[in-house]
Order: C-alpha cells, then structure tokens, then sequence
C-alpha cells in the first residue's frame, strides 16, 4: 500500500469533485491512502507537490485541476506552466499523474471530468501508480 496525495487547484468546484472522485476511486481499488490538498490554483500545483514531497509522507501525487480557455493569453500561460512543473517533477524521479483539464469550454471538462465518461482524474491516478512502479521496478 501506498500513500497518495491529490492536490487540487480548486476553481470548478463541481468538475474538480468528479476528476477527485475518479482519481480517489483509482487509488483505493488498489488499495492507497488518498489525502487531498486544495491549493488556490493550477500554477500552485507543481509547487505544492514539490513542498509536499519534502515531507517523505507521500508516495505519488495526481495534479487535479480545470483550466478553461478565455478571451486572454493567461490559459497558455496557466496550461503550459502547470504541465511544465509537474513534467520537471516527474523528470526528476516523482511519480505524478497530471489531471489538469486544459480545455476549450466546460461542457469538455464535463465530458472529461466526470468518472462515468472519460475519468481523466481516474486516468492520471492509473498514471501515478504506474510510475510509481516503475520507480520500484528500477530501485531493485
């Protein structure tokens, strides 16, 4: 067994509930503790991860959030940047699946959020767990 941590750029709060639930439900089949963190938004998640992990309490991480497209550049920034830490984390050995949805409305974050269609929070925990072992398969 293993100890998860979820950590969630709370801003959709009904889309995140589905995306925690599918990637919660991911985990605990196999049998993981979860704990959840809240963090204000998706370019404070490769953050929290990386000060959570400090902590040796945690054994993988699933980044949990919704961007949606807007009338600015900020969603390149916010998408792009999230993605990049969390991709300098796991290149650095960490086991995280990103769940962050970067889409174009929320009737596609519905469509991806939601455990009974596309289960991306379910799809990044399954992303987690398989890093993590692969960690344990190249640590032997």
């Amino acid at each position: 067994m293993a100890r998860f941590l979820i950590v969630e750029a709370r801003f959709y709060d009904r889309l995140n509930d589905m995306l925690i639930a599918g990637a919660r439900a991911a985990l605990e089949a196999k049998g993981h503790e979860v704990e959840v963190l809240t963090v204000p938004g998706a370019l404070e998640v490769p953050g929290a991860i990386a000060l959570a992990s400090e902590s040796d309490q945690y054994d993988g991480y699933v980044g949990i959030g919704v961007v949606i497209r807007g009338e600015t550049y900020h969603f390149e920034i916010v998408a792009g940047e999230s993605a990049r830490g969390i991709m300098a984390l796991t290149m650095d050995g960490m086991a995280i699946g990103n769940g962050i949805l970067t889409v174009e409305n929320e009737d596609q974050a519905l469509v991806r959020a939601d455990p009974e269609q596309k289960d991306k929070g379910g799809e990044a925990a399954q992303a987690a767990m398989a890093l993590l072992d692969l960690q344990g398969k190249f640590a032997a």
